[in-house]
């Protein structure tokens, strides 16, 4: 499975980390983005960033994306 974030909608309230901080982080322009083994997968955002999430947290993943407020986390079926 694969994650990415449409930053247009995110609302930056950083639900996502409280999920799974191990994929979803905030950066200094306050928006959600997904990361994979720490590399922040934010060059060029969207849809093209995205990253492979861990079996360990795959529901913490889906949970994300469930609670975010701005439906802004895509999740990818591999």
């Amino acid at each position: 499975m694969h994650v990415w974030i449409d930053q247009d909608l995110c609302t930056g309230d950083g639900l996502c980390m409280d999920h799974c901080p191990d994929v979803f982080t905030l950066l200094e322009d306050g928006i959600a983005y997904v990361k994979e083994s720490g590399l922040v997968q934010n060059d060029p955002g969207g849809a093209e960033s995205l990253a492979r999430v861990p079996e360990p947290v795959l529901a913490h993943v889906v949970a994300a994306a469930d609670d975010c407020p701005g439906e802004c986390i895509f999740i990818e079926p591999d």
